[in-house]
């Protein structure tokens, strides 16, 4: 009796599921969200900070874009026509985070003395930011554990840090909505430069994904 040709031993087999993994559920129903929020929430901040000068809001909405390639480099290693390595998309999103916190940097120093218009538009997407995305920070950091997935725990470490902007940026435009103090919104901006950088060097080193 002849064996089939099309047959695999056990080590092609464990090696083609490896290379082309399927997307988990709860996965795609988190990046697909992320992708939604990130795209509406890129368009908004970036409006007003068009309209009110507003370096913290300019550098919110580039952390908007800058989480929707992060959201994307995730669901990439789950293509099987766009295999994606994990190592590779743990660099890709370290360096991910070392150019939002170039961005921030660059942004802030174009615009220090710029002056700065009260942006209710800004306020209210920075309020929603601040609810929507600590949420999907914890439920990423939670699929990270549960798939080994370092990408995704940096991609979680880039939620939290939107949140963690969405807030100083709130600061930030309501001191200056009351009190017109310029300077606010640019030192908010800054604020998150150092948890950028050290959450980059942490997924670099492939120490993002909090898993044992």
């Amino acid at each position: 009796m002849t064996t089939p040709s099309n047959s695999l031993n056990p080590s092609q087999t464990c090696s083609s599921c490896e290379n082309h993994a399927s997307l988990p559920r709860p996965l795609a129903w988190l990046q697909g969200t992320t992708l939604v929020w990130m795209l509406v929430e890129c368009a908004i901040s970036l409006l007003a900070a068009m309209r009110a000068h507003s370096v913290a809001l300019l550098a919110f909405g580039a952390d908007s874009l800058i989480e929707l390639l992060s959201a994307l480099v995730v669901l990439l290693q789950f293509l099987p026509r766009f295999p994606l390595r994990k190592s590779h998309a743990d660099r890709a999103a370290a360096v991910l985070l070392f150019l939002l916190a170039a961005v921030v940097v660059c942004i802030a120093a174009l615009y220090w003395h710029r002056a700065v218009e009260a942006s209710c538009l800004g306020i209210a997407i920075t309020s929603l930011a601040l609810v929507v995305m600590p949420v999907l920070a914890a439920l990423k950091r939670r699929q990270a554990r549960i798939l080994n997935n370092r990408a995704l725990a940096a991609d979680a470490t880039q939620s939290a840090t939107c949140a963690y902007l969405a807030a100083v940026t709130l600061v930030g435009l309501a001191v200056n909505a009351l009190w017109h103090v310029a300077w606010v919104d640019t030192v908010a901006a800054l604020a998150a430069v150092p948890i950028l950088i050290l959450e980059g060097r942490r997924a670099w080193s492939g120490q993002g994904c909090g898993c044992a």
